[in-house]
């Protein structure tokens, strides 16, 4: 990594590598993913175990609400604490939760492990904070969008990647490769990363610390708003995603779950809108991008209510979706860090709690409304999140910062004056 010191957050900043933001982009990418990879697996992790159908439904349950718990309890450690030193010792315990679930033998080892697995996962928020602590003020949206943009990638693959691995060697060993690809990151990532951190850490005790996370959100506006739009756009995401393996599982279609899964390869395409959204906000443009994805993502559920009729369509649709949900996210975590970097780590941790509520709300809203009135009504309900979103984003357009007073397009207009 090349580094020196620049913009008004002190010399400490750094100039981060292309190399580096890529290695911080693939550590959030298979972190993230161990939250997701049991999805296609239940049925077989199931049978396997001998577990009933409600018992195995708990597994995703379970690791969501160890995510959740997570990033409330664990995120905000990266203000007190080295980061480098936190990011290698969570790693090392997801190893551990990992080879918990590879090895389970009964249901409430599998369980243990699975809630493990998700608390321990919310290194990846440690990752965001830390990526754009090191980052120059002027280029932080570039930073946090190529970061971004491999969580979004892990999410994605996630499913596609456990199908076909336990097609071919069986449940365990999608989280015996994923214990083994961890400890190989956290080997890589204690060489690599540097020893300080862009920000100094505070000395808040643990307590003061998660007290401070709810005092944020009492004292910035800016910071509700963007959660509010975080838990929308994930709340639309969640409904696509979470329940687009059902019509296409049925008439006309029969897909098998390797070919459903597969169709997160055609969201990635839609996952590189986190890179060029950073871009935007590094110009001053955060309010511009934020009304035209929201416009976007409220558009792309036209497309996605003719899945049934052209799997065309339904490509359209989920580019645009997932273009417009990373372009939010990307400019929503730029700014809410840019308010206090010190604590970089809580702001992004409470951001991401909306991002989980927002998430769990879309799973359960549309697999329920599926049963009972079909697919149009699962468009529909996606439609009236972005919706709101959108008219949220009218409504408060005021509180988005200006090119004139965002803190990166301030820093980009210093340093080209030098």
């Amino acid at each position: 990594m090349s580094g020196n010191s620049a913009g008004s957050e002190g010399k400490s900043a750094y100039v981060l590598s292309r190399g580096i933001v890529t290695l911080f982009a693939i550590a959030c990418g298979a972190a993230v993913a161990n939250v997701y990879f049991s999805q296609p697996l239940l049925v077989t992790m199931g049978r396997d175990l001998g577990m009933s159908p409600a018992l195995v439904g708990s597994v995703v349950t379970l690791t969501h609400v160890g995510y959740g718990l997570g990033l409330f309890f664990l995120v905000p450690l990266g203000d007190v604490a080295d980061r480098r030193r936190l990011i290698v010792a969570q790693l090392l315990l997801l190893v551990a939760a990992l080879a918990v679930v590879a090895t389970a033998r009964t249901a409430v080892m599998l369980l243990a492990g699975m809630a493990a697995t998700g608390l321990l996962a919310v290194v990846t928020q440690t990752l965001v904070a830390f990526a754009a602590s090191l980052a120059r003020p002027a280029g932080r949206g570039r930073v946090v969008g190529r970061v971004t943009s491999g969580v979004v990638i892990g999410i994605l693959l996630a499913r596609t990647a456990s199908g076909l691995m336990a097609d071919l060697a069986g449940w365990r060993s999608v989280y015996l490769a994923s214990a083994s690809l961890t400890a190989l990151l956290a080997l890589v990532l204690y060489r690599v990363l540097p020893r300080h951190s862009g920000t100094a850490p505070t000395t808040l005790r643990y307590g003061q610390l998660l007290r401070s996370t709810l005092t944020l959100f009492a004292r910035e506006p800016l910071l509700r708003i963007r959660a509010l739009y975080g838990l929308l756009v994930f709340a639309a995401f969640s409904t696509l995603w979470s329940s687009i393996a059902l019509p296409l599982s049925q008439a006309p279609y029969f897909l098998s779950h390797s070919a459903i899964g597969a169709l997160g390869l055609i969201g990635v395409a839609g996952a590189m809108a986190a890179t060029v959204a950073g871009r935007l906000n590094d110009r001053g443009l955060p309010g511009r991008t934020t009304g035209t994805a929201l416009a976007l993502l409220a558009a792309s559920w036209l497309p996605l209510a003719f899945t049934r009729s052209s799997l065309w369509a339904l490509a359209v649709g989920v580019i645009l979706l997932d273009l417009a949900v990373q372009a939010v996210h990307v400019t929503n975590q730029t700014l809410i860090y840019d308010l206090h970097p010190e604590a970089g780590s809580r702001l992004i941790g409470g951001y991401m709690v909306f991002y989980s509520i927002g998430s769990a709300t879309g799973a359960i809203a549309a697999t329920t409304l599926y049963e009972s009135a079909g697919w149009g009504a699962v468009c529909a309900l996606g439609a009236a999140f972005s919706l709101l979103g959108l008219t949220l984003w009218a409504f408060t357009r005021h509180h988005t910062p200006t090119p004139e007073v965002t803190g990166s397009h301030l820093a980009r207009r210093c340093e080209s004056a030098r």
